[in-house]
C-alpha cells in the first residue's frame, strides 16, 4: 500500500515538473531523449496559446451577442471573421514556413541561419499585408455584402470590418513570430503572447463596446478596437522577445535587409501553405454564403456561433498538432528520421483522446454552450443543432491536424495543399451544395457535409504519410 502511494505521489512530481517546465520554456534538444516528453513539452503551452486565440473569436461573441438587435452583430463578426480567415491563411503560411525553416535550422544545430530565416520571413509579412490591410478598409462594405449579409447589416458592420481588416499585419504578425519561437523550441513565449493579448482583450471589451466614464459606447466597433489593441500588445511583448537577445534566435535589424535566395526558400514553403488554407477559407467562406442565403439571418448567426464554439475546442488540438511540426522539423535536421515518424504518431494519439473527449462534452452540453452567446431563441435552435452535426468529426479533425502539421514540419506543404484542393472544393463544396439544393436538406446538408468531407481527408492524409515521402523533401 505504500510502495503504491509513493509511487503515485512520484508520478504526479514528475508530471507536475514537466508541467513547470513546460510553461517555463527555454532552450531544449527535442532530437534526443523521451518523445512523451518532448511531445509534452512542446504540447502544452501550445494547446493554451491555440486556446487563447480562439477566445478572441468567442469573447466578441459573447458581448456584441447581448447587444440589442444581435442577430446583426453575430452575423457580421461571423462573416468578418470568415473573410478574416483567408488573412489568416497567409498568417499560417508563413507561420508555417519560419517553423520548418527555423526548426530544421535548430535540428542541424545552426542558430544563426535561423535567425536570419526568421527575419527574411518578417520582411515578407510585412510587404504584403500593408497591401491587404489597405484594400481590406477601402472595401469593407462589400466584403460584407459579397459574404452575404443583408443591406441593414452590411450597414451598420462596417465599420467594425474595417478596423478589422485593417489590423490584417497585427494578425500576421502574431502568428508568424509564433512560429518562429515554436520552430525553435521555445512555445511558452508563444503562448505568453497569446494570454498577454487576450488578457487586454477581455479587459477592453466590455470597456469599448458599453463605454465606462469618458470612453463613448461603441457598440459593436468597440469589439474591434479592443480586439486590436490586445493583438497589438502581444505582438509589442513578442518583438521584445525576439529582440532581447536572450533566446536562441538572436536577431538584429539588419537580418531585415532583403535577402532574394533565402526569400525564395521562404516563399517556396509558404505559397503552398498559404494555397492550402486559403482553399480551406474558401471553402469555408462558400459554406457561409450558403448557409446566409439558405437559412437567413438568423440561420447564418447560428452557424455562425457553432463554428466559433467548434473552434474554440479545435484550436487547443491544432496546438497540440503543431507540437509535431516542430519535432519533426528539429529531427529531420539532425536526421532522426523515424523519431520524427514517432512523435509524430504519439501527437496523433494525444490529439484522439483530447478531441474525443470534447465531442462527449458537445453533444451533452451543446445547448448550454449555444445558449451562453445568444439570447434569441431561433440563433439557439439552429447553433445546437449545428454544433451537434459538426462534432460527429471531432475524432477525425484531429488525426488531420496532426498529418497536416507533420507534413508542413517536414516542409512539404504541396501534400497538404492537395488534400485540400481534392476534399474542400472538389468533395465538400459540391456535397453541401447537392444536400442543401437538390436534395432539399437547407441548412443541414450544409453541416453534414463539413464532418463528412473532414473525415475522409483525415484518412487520405494518414495513408500519405505512412508512405514516409515527406522525410526526404530538403529544406
Amino acid at each position: 500500500m505504500i510502495t503504491t502511494q509513493t509511487a503515485t505521489a512520484s508520478k504526479l512530481s514528475r508530471t507536475f515538473t514537466l508541467l513547470k517546465e513546460s510553461l517555463r520554456g527555454g532552450n531544449h534538444d527535442f532530437t534526443k531523449g523521451s518523445i512523451r516528453r518532448a511531445v509534452l513539452l512542446l504540447a502544452i503551452p501550445m494547446m493554451l496559446e491555440m486556446a487563447m486565440e480562439s477566445v478572441f473569436a468567442l469573447v466578441d461573441l459573447y458581448f456584441v451577442g447581448h447587444l440589442p438587435h444581435s442577430s446583426y452583430a453575430i452575423q457580421t463578426v461571423g462573416l468578418t471573421e470568415s473573410c478574416l480567415s483567408i488573412i489568416y491563411s497567409l498568417a499560417v503560411g508563413m507561420s508555417m514556413a519560419a517553423t520548418a525553416i527555423v526548426a530544421r535550422r535548430i535540428g542541424e544545430q545552426n542558430p544563426v541561419e535561423a535567425s536570419k530565416a526568421a527575419m527574411q520571413a518578417i520582411t515578407v509579412s510585412i510587404l504584403f499585408n500593408l497591401v491587404i490591410g489597405i484594400a481590406g478598409f477601402y472595401f469593407a462594405t462589400n466584403i460584407l455584402t459579397i459574404m452575404g449579409a443583408s443591406a441593414e447589416t452590411a450597414r451598420l458592420g462596417t465599420n467594425y470590418t474595417r478596423i478589422m481588416m485593417a489590423e490584417s499585419l497585427i494578425i500576421v504578425m502574431l502568428f508568424l513570430v509564433n512560429g518562429i519561437f515554436r520552430g525553435a523550441g521555445n512555445a511558452a513565449i508563444a503562448m505568453r503572447s497569446l494570454w498577454i493579448a487576450n488578457i487586454a482583450n477581455i479587459i477592453l471589451c466590455p470597456v469599448f463596446i458599453n463605454g465606462l466614464g469618458p470612453i463613448p459606447a461603441f457598440g459593436l466597433t468597440g469589439a474591434a478596437i479592443a480586439t486590436t489593441i490586445g493583438r497589438g500588445t502581444g505582438v509589442v511583448y513578442q518583438l521584445y522577445h525576439l529582440f532581447n537577445g536572450k533566446n536562441i534566435i538572436k536577431v538584429h535589424l539588419a537580418y531585415l535587409k532583403p535577402h532574394w535566395e533565402q526569400i525564395k526558400a521562404i516563399l517556396k514553403i509558404a505559397i503552398p501553405g498559404i494555397m492550402q488554407f486559403v482553399i480551406g477559407s474558401c471553402s469555408w467562406i462558400f459554406l457561409a454564403e450558403l448557409v446566409a442565403t439558405s437559412g437567413g439571418d438568423r440561420g447564418s448567426a447560428g452557424y455562425q456561433t457553432s463554428i466559433r464554439i467548434m473552434l474554440f475546442f479545435m484550436l487547443p488540438a491544432w496546438g497540440m498538432s503543431n507540437a509535431a511540426a516542430t519535432l519533426v522539423g528539429q529531427n529531420l535536421g539532425a536526421k532522426e528520421s523515424m523519431r520524427a515518424e514517432d512523435s509524430v504518431l504519439k501527437t496523433v494519439k494525444y490529439n484522439v483522446i483530447y478531441m474525443g473527449s470534447v465531442m462527449l462534452i458537445t453533444f451533452l452540453a451543446g445547448s448550454y454552450l449555444t445558449g451562453f452567446f445568444t439570447n434569441d431563441a431561433g440563433v439557439r435552435e439552429v447553433a445546437t443543432k449545428s454544433l451537434h452535426i459538426l462534432s460527429a468529426g471531432y475524432i477525425f479533425y484531429g488525426i488531420g491536424m496532426v498529418m497536416m502539421s507533420a507534413f508542413n514540419g517536414a516542409g512539404d506543404t504541396w501534400t497538404t495543399t492537395w488534400v485540400n484542393f481534392f476534399g474542400f472544393w472538389l468533395f465538400q463544396v459540391p456535397l453541401a451544395y447537392v444536400l442543401d439544393k437538390y436534395f432539399k436538406m437547407g441548412i443541414t446538408g450544409v453541416f453534414l457535409a463539413i464532418p463528412i468531407a473532414e473525415t475522409c481527408m483525415a484518412i487520405a492524409s494518414f495513408l500519405l504519410f505512412k508512405t514516409g515521402k515527406w522525410k526526404n523533401v530538403k529544406v
